[in-house]
């Protein structure tokens, strides 16, 4: 087992089904990497509110990207610490009973502090969620205009602790149900990348700006 990134104290320590849980900086970081969509949750007012948005590891930091007029991405640096949830569902488990079905799924809660980027720290963070994303991306477009910089917002949370949750198959079935009738097993899940479809303006619609290298890795990655 490698080093433990939670646990520690309440906020992170699974309660139920912990069997299901871990602490392993290395899983939980394989987590993160594996989705770039989360939700990050603060108190505003009073009141719990939730974000979704898209997220790049670097380090034991998550880069997250919103807009500058965003109330609620303000308000998430004034908190002592936001929490940011990925959730990758990769089936469905279909037990004999219905109580007993649930889904196969692979989730992080991480809990940090939150500040928000400007100047170059930003830059360079916006650089680094456009290529976290679609790597080598950014070199193929134009560098964004400071106006386009400065309605942009990236919001870094440090990784204080995290938990991961993690269910897999098959069915976990009653002993009086397992010689029934009806059927049990896992409905896999998978996400992929399909052919890319161009724009239908400009050069590239009449046909003659091919797909670029980073649109065409992602491609063959995601497939």
């Amino acid at each position: 087992m490698g080093t433990e990134i939670g646990g520690a104290s309440p906020r992170s320590r699974l309660r139920r089904l912990p069997e299901l849980g871990s602490y392993d900086t290395e899983e939980i970081y394989a987590i993160l990497d594996a989705t770039t969509l989360c939700h990050v949750a603060t108190i505003v007012d009073g009141l719990p509110m939730v974000l979704p948005s898209l997220h790049v590891r670097v380090g034991r930091t998550l880069l997250v990207h919103g807009s500058r007029s965003s109330r609620l991405l303000r308000s998430m640096t004034e908190s002592p610490s936001v929490c940011v949830s990925v959730t990758i569902v990769d089936g469905l488990i279909v037990a004999r009973s219905t109580f007993n079905s649930s889904m196969a799924y692979r989730s992080v809660s991480v809990f940090g502090p939150a500040r928000l980027l400007d100047g170059e720290e930003k830059e360079a963070a916006l650089e680094k969620l456009i290529n976290g994303i679609i790597p080598g991306r950014s070199s193929e477009v134009r560098p964004s205009s400071e106006s386009e910089i400065s309605r942009t917002s990236v919001l870094e949370v440090t990784i204080e602790e995290a938990s991961a949750k993690i269910s897999v198959g098959p069915p976990d079935d009653d002993d009086e149900d397992v010689e029934g009738p009806a059927w049990a097993g896992v409905i896999p899940f998978r996400m992929i990348a399909e052919e890319p479809i161009p724009a239908p303006d400009g050069a590239v619609g009449a046909g003659t700006v091919p797909v670029p290298a980073s649109v065409r890795r992602y491609r063959e990655r995601g497939s």
